[in-house]
């Protein structure tokens, strides 16, 4: 990323727990504050940006390493990785024009700051015990002896001011007011 004061925050958790719902929810409440908002997010599984049929879709299955789409409202460029390693999440931030803030979801086990979206009712262990990078919990309910910062999952405004606050932002929201 070319603008070193791009700021990283992740939202970390298992699958069920809310994160791209709360993703969805913060994008709004952050530009709201004036701050330029992009997303990384991780899938566990093979996906498709495009379908059969599509001449993109079929420059990629003719072979093509990379093919990018592009019209008057948006581009959008897809890389086959053709066998070669998964990128990390620096090496795709490195990629990504600069902004704000970028939030990442998922990439769970990479070393970046992160808020966990967590769901008692899910059944698994939280993260933030063992992953020190965790700073604050969103949850639905309160944890007992969490000593990190418990977030309501379900108010965004309190979530995005903490985001603000945590990526030292709010320098920013109140240069452009």
């Amino acid at each position: 990323m070319s603008r070193p004061d791009t700021k990283i925050l992740g939202l970390a958790g298992w699958s069920g727990a809310g994160k791209t719902t709360l993703v969805r929810a913060l994008i709004p409440a952050l530009v709201r504050r004036g701050i330029s908002v992009s997303t990384l997010k991780h899938a566990h599984h093979n996906f498709d940006v495009d379908r059969p049929g599509k001449d993109s879709y079929e420059h990629r299955q003719a072979g093509a390493t990379e093919v990018m789409v592009s019209s008057a409202n948006r581009w959008a460029l897809m890389h086959e990785l053709r066998g070669a390693p998964e990128l990390t999440s620096a090496e795709l931030l490195a990629r990504m024009s600069p902004v704000d803030l970028v939030l990442i979801e998922g990439f769970k086990r990479e070393a970046h700051d992160k808020i966990e979206v967590y769901r008692p009712a899910l059944g698994k262990p939280p993260l933030y015990p063992e992953d020190p990078r965790v700073v604050a919990v969103a949850c639905d309910q309160d944890l007992p002896g969490l000593t990190l910062p418990r977030l309501d999952l379900n108010d965004v405004e309190a979530i995005a001011d903490f985001i603000v606050a945590h990526c030292g932002l709010a320098a920013r929201t109140a240069a452009r007011v």
